[in-house]
């Protein structure tokens, strides 16, 4: 295998398929499929035409890749807009196809970005963002978990905990990304949590619930965000969070705590608080602490160092805050808002538009540059 040989003909292959109507994103996929293919077949079966093999491979898996987008986008459109409450419908085949790209033969990390990526229909970019690693990286880790699974048999799916992951990290994308799969990946954990007995599949849909309640105060009529503590509570869906309390109560009850069933219970203390002042901070410090030892994840820790900062004084929070790594997405954020709270405008302004630079999607980035703004403004009167 002359790998050499396959790198140089990359660029033409590629270019063949964008002038046949491919838009590039989707031709580097299909490019990179027909690379692997020819990994595993060509040892045993050289073709004549190397370039002419790539060409139709590569057109190939864009077909496929293009009706599997186009079927997964048909089933999108079936799911109204706000999930109702009750008992799921009938199933369908893409939980199954969760599970099987959960292939026992992959690390939990690489299931999850090759389910993403296949079936969830995230981007490389997307998918980065969301496990915060380069871009670069994520690609490589996808590649290899599509050659590791080239060639075996799906026939032993893979296990709760994975599908979980990939479920919420697909309700996170499109709670607050690019692409709107919230409704998605509510409907799919209902049918998860309507086949098995199991109470971190039910606190990943009490979580998703109580997060999809508060949905249509998040953004104002221009498209603008609107923080946690400026948002009409008026406007939360009273009748998604009743169900989300009533499930975490019921998983809770059964003492058996995880961290998706924490994280719930984080938003069930929001969204019980009639006001922001009202919200019981002290509580949700203790189950970011319950958190930060299920997960030991930084992101846990810069939130709670948030809500260190609302129970006990921005002093407290940047104390905890400054036990983190600075380079953490959102870290220049929470800074911001600590200092802001600490009186110190002219350092909050500073972090908050170095925070706009960072911001990894547009309505973020506007939201930050107004907050320094506002700021700089302040210090000018």
């Amino acid at each position: 295998m002359n790998e050499a040989l396959l790198r140089s003909l990359t660029p033409s292959v590629l270019t063949v398929l964008v002038r046949r109507g491919a838009d590039f994103a989707a031709a580097e996929d299909a490019v990179q499929d027909a690379l692997v293919e020819a990994l595993r077949v060509w040892p045993s079966d050289p073709p004549r035409d190397a370039k002419g093999w790539l060409v139709t491979v590569a057109w190939r898996k864009f077909l496929d890749a293009t009706r599997s987008d186009a079927a997964r986008r048909r089933r999108e459109d079936r799911v109204e807009e706000e999930p109702a409450p009750g008992p799921a419908p009938a199933v369908d085949d893409t939980l199954q196809l969760y599970f099987l790209c959960a292939h026992p033969s992959l690390t939990p990390s690489s299931a999850a970005a090759l389910t993403l990526r296949a079936v969830g229909g995230l981007t490389t970019r997307q998918i980065a963002q969301a496990y915060l690693v380069p871009e670069a990286t994520m690609a490589q880790r996808i590649s290899r978990a599509k050659r590791t699974v080239s060639g075996v048999r799906f026939d032993r799916p893979g296990d709760v905990a994975t599908v979980l992951r990939v479920l919420y990290l697909v309700f996170n994308e499109g709670y607050s990304g690019d692409v709107d799969l919230a409704a998605e990946a509510i409907r799919l954990t209902r049918q998860l949590a309507a086949a098995i007995d199991h109470p971190e599949v039910v606190g990943l849909l009490a979580l998703m619930l109580l997060h999809h309640a508060r949905r249509a105060a998040r953004t104002a009529p221009d498209g603008s965000l609107v923080p946690l503590a400026e948002q009409d509570r008026g406007r939360w869906d009273t009748a998604l969070i009743a169900e989300g309390v009533g499930i975490l109560q019921a998983a809770l009850a059964r003492d058996r705590l995880g961290e998706f069933q924490a994280q719930a219970a984080i938003a069930a203390l929001h969204a019980d608080a009639p006001t922001a002042e009202e919200t019981d901070w002290v509580q949700i410090v203790e189950w970011y602490d319950e958190l930060a030892r299920l997960t030991d994840s930084p992101v846990v820790r810069l939130n709670r160092a948030v809500a260190v900062g609302e129970a006990d004084g921005p002093r407290a929070g940047l104390a905890a805050l400054a036990a983190l790594d600075a380079t953490l997405p959102r870290h220049a954020a929470v800074a911001a808002y600590l200092h802001e709270r600490d009186g110190d405008l002219a350092t909050a302004a500073r972090l908050y538009a170095e925070a706009a630079h960072k911001a990894p999607n547009l309505a973020e980035r506007d939201h930050l540059t107004r907050q320094a703004a506002r700021l700089n403004a302040r210090r000018g009167r």
